[in-house]
């Protein structure tokens, strides 16, 4: 455990790094819908582990950082990238690593864990809820309502489960934090 801590620090770049520094995925706004912002997402690539419900992130993200640290193939580290993400699903939830956009998915290493998969994932139109603080389960719940209740009677319908998106280090204070949670839409016809 110990081990993961510091090599999660050294690959962040230590304390001194913020969620600003690190590779996100590419996005331009579409429209604003009172708290809930509409975004064009460019395609990326995913390594992902299921987690079986929502809430059981930790043994996922453990699983995916052995993956970028190493844990492949090749044995080649992968460069850490925010969001991430959360499928927020009664069943069939997992947690995902977007890869740097400098990799195809015929670049990137073979996982050596079977629980670990690549998924690219096409361009996509998504609504997002942004929010600071811990994304502590009531917290995502209200923001999750607040996403759905938003688009009821817009010009976009959800497609899917909603995503919970984290973006900073554990040590990141509360009030520095940046959360998400989103949901793919597709226009109303």
């Amino acid at each position: 455990m110990q081990r993961l801590v510091l090599l999660i620090l050294l690959s962040l770049g230590g304390p001194a790094m913020t969620a600003h520094s690190i590779e996100e995925p590419a996005w331009s706004p579409v429209a604003q819908l009172e708290a809930v912002e509409i975004r064009q997402y460019e395609p990326v690539i995913q390594a992902r582990t299921a987690i079986g419900q929502e809430g059981r992130s930790t043994s996922g993200f453990r699983t995916l950082a052995d993956y970028i640290f190493g844990g492949n193939a090749r044995e080649q580290s992968i460069a850490m990238t925010a969001p991430v993400e959360e499928l927020l699903a009664e069943r069939d939830a997992y947690m995902a690593f977007t890869m740097p956009a400098e990799y195809g998915l015929e670049e990137l290493p073979e996982p050596t864990d079977g629980q670990v998969t690549l998924h690219p994932v096409p361009a996509r139109t998504m609504a997002v809820v942004s929010f600071s603080g811990w994304a502590r389960s009531a917290v995502v719940a209200r923001k999750t309502r607040l996403l759905f209740e938003t688009l009821e009677g817009s010009d976009w319908e959800p497609v899917g489960s909603p995503s919970l998106n984290q973006y900073n280090p554990p040590w990141t204070p509360p009030w520095s934090r940046r959360n998400e949670v989103t949901v793919e839409v597709r226009p109303v016809n």
